[in-house]
């Protein structure tokens, strides 16, 4: 909990990990694009620095398309949290952020920590949104980055959050 009133929701937003290139003439469908052995890699050390860092999550929600999936079932398996692991349209491309916000907020008995796993530039449209109720403040997520936000008052699509901080791969692998 936050040291100022009405913090009910540590809200944290992950890119998925390095996936095979567009193009690549295996995978001509975008959504079918899988990550690379590198990109797996990459996510057994953010869940590694997560432990380290003791950080579990009431709800992993993540994109259905196979990249988004393939890092949200990693984080989940080497967390044990794949009970808590749950997939939205909302969280794809051009996702409906107050359909998803509404969900969130509906949910009984309200999660704590989520965990949002998805895409650029939508992830960083999302923390531009919760922190400045704009979509164009410029934030971006790396491949693999996470950004943990505190709601400080009701989750809305608009201002309601505060950016705690913002990791990059690198970073957690030190962690780790």
């Amino acid at each position: 909990m936050a040291w100022w009133y009405g913090c009910r929701m540590e809200l944290f937003l992950l890119r998925h990990g390095i996936a095979v290139e567009r193009g690549d003439l295996d995978y001509q469908n975008d959504a079918d694009r899988p990550l690379t052995a590198k990109g797996r890699r990459e996510l057994r050390q953010t869940a590694a620095a997560l432990r380290k860092m003791k950080l579990g999550f009431d709800l992993i929600l993540s994109s259905p398309i196979l990249r988004a999936r393939q890092t949200a079932e990693i984080i989940a398996a080497e967390l044990k949290l794949v009970k808590r692991l749950e997939f939205s349209d909302d969280l794809k491309h051009g996702g409906d952020v107050k359909r998803m916000v509404a969900e969130l907020n509906r949910r009984k008995p309200a999660p704590e920590k989520v965990l949002l796993v998805g895409h650029e530039p939508d992830m960083g449209e999302l923390i531009a949104l919760f922190v400045t109720g704009k979509t164009d403040a410029g934030f971006a997520l790396k491949k693999g980055g996470l950004a943990k936000l505190e709601i400080v008052r009701k989750l809305s699509a608009g201002r309601c959050a505060i950016l705690n901080w913002l990791l990059t791969p690198k970073l957690m692998e030190r962690m780790a």
